[in-house]
């Protein structure tokens, strides 16, 4: 949250001082680390003055107004919650208010969930879905509503809109959690302000929203099986559900128009790009509509039929890997999930192919063939093995070349590490993927950041942390040599990394369990996992509560900058042929991977006294 006032106290505030605006901005650079877009202080400077100036004529200057509310667990944000007393019941009740300067916004196609506003390039969320989407989230999260559920209500005010321009949008069905008001209908508006707060202070519930319990956030892997196979799970906000509404637009468009329609959609780590797939899967699969959902990852795959498949054979067939559409038939099925799509390859084949299929054909061009609607899910920054090659660039021009319609929607919300879009910025600086380089970490009260000097006191930090009812994992830079054949003469696993006096072996190679070790696709998820350091490829695509990091020699710190040593990598993907500028990318994704896996926190350890010393110096 950026502010709280009462909203006789903030219009007075508006009036004499009239830096609401930049006293925003000032706790919006605090406490993200950089300063808002101009077009959003626009809008704090036009929006915030209408919404309270209605609350006062309305003769509730008492409410509590919460600007730019944090919803809990994710990045987002929703522009104005409003605390009060109900005038019936009087108990605490609460309006969530998503503020749009828009003059006028129209359904995109036959589609009200989403909507084109004139000002924007491509297709947003219809606010009336925005606003119910935040109230849902909020009740799922926030335990002060959790207990009263009907205390929430949502509402969309538009300002500067006539109705005439953006009646197409009350389409989407209204409810007391979306509701929509225009400029035209102010009167109306102050209506249902004063029949869902009466005109007395809104503090005390302001109190009680803001102190509550937090509930934790849902695994992916917890629910994945409720998620695919009975109901939905998981609330989708803003791009994710936008990204939701452009994948069945396109499914429908397909069918209409016997057309293929290509969906990318890209985002960084915890974004809810699985979450997304799932939830398509699980939409489509109940619906009965053809669809399957594939990867590169032999570990997500195994994982997702072991979860979301139990003990339902057909269940698991929904889960594919990449190369197993070499002689499907074109659109064959009509959606294809295709989930961490930047593990995509040149093409399919490896020496186990037969000679019939070994075309040489690319292996997006054999995923776009296979559906009526190809969907792939990906990040570029998470490419960390030689061969993998998908980007959006690939993909759109894949789809020009087979002359098939193309849609991209971006994510820009967090929902891992606490949902703290300051802490990826940390870490890409850090890494120094994006920006200019490491700078120092300042909590944000949303994730946890620790460094440590030795992997004993890593793996003792992250006991203490089990010990307290987290689930925990331990993972490391690919720079020791990893034991793939257990004897059965062995009566323990193989250290594998040996740090001084300190050693763990890497998690198991293959399907099996041994010796109480879960077999490699199940690291991530099962609690013996904890027993074995895991290496990016058994980590990527998962999440836990606490995420422990050794940074290996591969990655130091010398001076002023990075420096990548190829030959501490043992990666056996890493060969001659591989250039030095591929291998430092992959290197550096790698540790971006590991850094952005923990829910709740992650503890950092270097190898390297120099490395460390940094560290030291970053985290305080």
């Amino acid at each position: 949250m950026l502010f709280r006032e009462s909203a006789a106290s903030l219009a007075n505030r508006t009036r004499v001082e009239g830096r609401l605006a930049e006293l925003l901005a000032e706790n919006f650079l605090h406490r993200h680390g950089h300063r808002p877009r101009s077009s959003e202080i626009r809008s704090w400077e036009r929006s915030i003055p209408a919404l309270t100036n209605a609350l006062v004529e309305a003769g509730l200057g008492e409410v509590e107004m919460l600007l730019e509310y944090g919803l809990p667990l994710t990045s987002k944000r929703a522009d104005a919650i409003l605390a009060g007393v109900h005038p019936a019941s009087g108990e605490p009740s609460y309006v969530v208010v998503e503020l749009k300067q828009w003059s006028e916004a129209h359904p995109e196609e036959d589609d009200p969930l989403r909507c084109r506003v004139p000002s924007y390039q491509d297709p947003v969320l219809n606010p009336i879905e925005q606003v119910r989407g935040y109230c849902d989230y909020l009740v799922s999260f926030n335990g002060a509503l959790e207990r009263n559920p009907e205390s929430v209500t949502g509402v969309a005010f538009l300002h500067n809109a006539t109705e005439f321009g953006v009646a197409g949008l009350r389409e989407v069905e209204e409810d007391d959690r979306g509701r929509m008001f225009t400029g035209d209908q102010r009167g109306a508006f102050l209506d249902y302000l004063r029949a869902r707060l009466a005109p007395k202070p809104g503090a005390a519930a302001a109190d009680d929203l803001l102190q509550a319990r937090v509930k934790p956030s849902m695994q992916l892997m917890a629910v994945a099986a409720e998620e695919v196979r009975d109901r939905e799970q998981f609330v989708l906000l803003d791009e994710q559900r936008l990204a939701y509404e452009t994948v069945m637009a396109a499914v429908r468009k397909a069918r209409r128009s016997k057309r293929k329609q290509v969906v990318v959609v890209t985002g960084g780590p915890g974004s809810g790009k699985s979450v997304i797939a799932l939830s398509l899967l699980g939409d489509l699969y109940r619906r009965g509509v053809p669809a399957l959902h594939a990867t590169g990852s032999q570990s997500f795959t195994k994982t997702m039929r072991k979860v979301a498949g139990a003990r339902k054979p057909e269940v698991q067939r929904l889960f594919q890997y990449f190369n197993s559409f070499m002689d499907a038939e074109p659109n064959d099925i009509d959606v294809l999930i295709c989930d961490e799509a930047h593990r995509l390859r040149k093409n399919s084949a490896n020496r186990y192919t037969a000679a019939a299929l070994r075309t040489g054909r690319p292996q997006v061009a054999e995923l776009i063939d296979a559906a009526r609607v190809p969907v792939f899910l990906l990040d570029q920054h998470q490419v960390v093995r030689p061969g993998e090659m998908g980007t959006v660039e690939q993909i759109r021009q894949a789809a020009e070349e087979q002359e098939v319609d193309f849609t991209l929607v971006e994510l820009d919300s967090q929902f891992r590490c606490g949902g703290s879009d300051a802490y990826l910025r940390w870490v890409t600086g850090l890494l120094a993927l994006e920006d200019d380089g490491p700078i120092g970490w300042e909590p944000d009260g949303k994730v946890q950041l620790v460094t440590v000097d030795s992997p004993r006191a890593l793996e003792g930090f992250l006991d203490d942390k089990r010990a307290e009812g987290y689930g925990a994992r331990l993972s490391a830079g690919y720079c020791w040599r990893w034991t793939k054949k257990i004897t059965p003469a062995m009566t323990t696993l193989p250290a594998d990394v040996v740090i001084g006096g300190w050693s763990k072996p890497w998690n198991l190679f293959g399907d099996r369990s041994l010796l109480g070790a879960p077999p490699a696709p199940l690291w991530a998820t099962d609690p013996a996992g904890f027993g074995q350091v895991g290496c990016v490829y058994t980590a990527q695509g998962f999440e836990y509560d606490w995420s422990g990091v050794i940074m290996g020699p591969d990655l130091v710190w010398r001076t002023d900058r990075w420096v990548v040593d190829r030959t501490a990598s043992k990666d056996p993907s890493f060969t001659k042929a591989t250039p030095d500028e591929e291998i430092d990318r992959l290197i550096r994704n790698t540790y971006k991977v590991l850094l952005t896996r923990g829910m709740v926190g992650t503890v950092v350890y270097s190898t390297d006294a120099e490395t460390r010393e940094k560290l030291r110096s970053l985290i305080s």
